[in-house]
């Protein structure tokens, strides 16, 4: 399993000959100006929540590629009204897809389209497959959920925000370690902005002193596991 990181909280995940992109938001962040958005390949779009800083580049890769939409029910049913396919999901459901199997998972934040209107409740995703399991938290508080996922199965890599003011920062994003009970950790949600900009040394030796690795890709680095 590749995993790219694409700025923000967008990454793309190569597995099973898919190609799967998380949360695109590109096209409007200056630390990913050197992403073409129409270059990109997908198969899927996972989309955790409604927020700008998660959709805003969704229907130009869509169109782009064809690929198809995963999310709550609400998300699912705002794109297909744009004539893009998706497949809905909702809390603690699973689907078995071509790439591996899904399950849409508990977070704590809020969720609404740009316009205000309702975008269903917030989500993140666990992706089993026969290469890795990982956790995409999406943006969330630290929740006592997260201790349920080891009991499902074992995650091999934890995708968590330690923005910060938004979502966690890096000290609950430990403990959200330590729920998920996985030591390696890939950080997303952070330094976009003026209220997520963290310091990469601290953040990194804060997890050391876990006796865990958190990972800080460049934007369009990737990572394989």
């Amino acid at each position: 399993m590749k995993i790219t990181f694409l700025g923000h909280a967008t990454l793309q995940i190569e597995v099973a000959g898919k190609h799967i992109i998380v949360d695109p938001f590109i096209t409007a962040n200056e630390l990913a100006k050197k992403i073409d958005v129409n270059s990109i390949k997908a198969d899927y779009i996972l989309i955790t929540h409604a927020h700008q800083d998660h959709i805003l580049d969704v229907e130009q890769i869509a169109k782009n590629t064809g690929a198809k939409v995963v999310s709550n029910f609400e998300i699912v049913t705002h794109f297909e009204a744009k004539s893009i396919k998706g497949h809905p999901m909702n809390h603690g459901g699973s689907w078995n897809f071509n790439f591996g199997k899904l399950t849409y998972v508990n977070a704590v934040h809020t969720s609404s389209f740009p316009d205000g209107s309702y975008g269903g409740n917030p989500g993140g995703f666990i992706l089993e497959t026969t290469e890795a399991n990982i956790y995409i938290a999406g943006d969330t508080a630290l929740t006592m959920d997260m201790k349920l996922i080891p009991l499902q199965c074992k995650i091999d890599l934890a995708i968590l925000p330690i923005g910060d003011n938004f979502t966690m920062g890096i000290d609950s994003a430990v403990l959200a370690a330590n729920f998920v009970e996985c030591d390696k950790i890939l950080g997303v949600h952070y330094d976009t902005f003026g209220y997520i900009k963290i310091n990469h040394q601290e953040a990194k030796e804060k997890f050391k002193k876990a006796n865990k690795e958190l990972i800080l890709l460049k934007v369009g680095a990737s990572l394989t596991i």
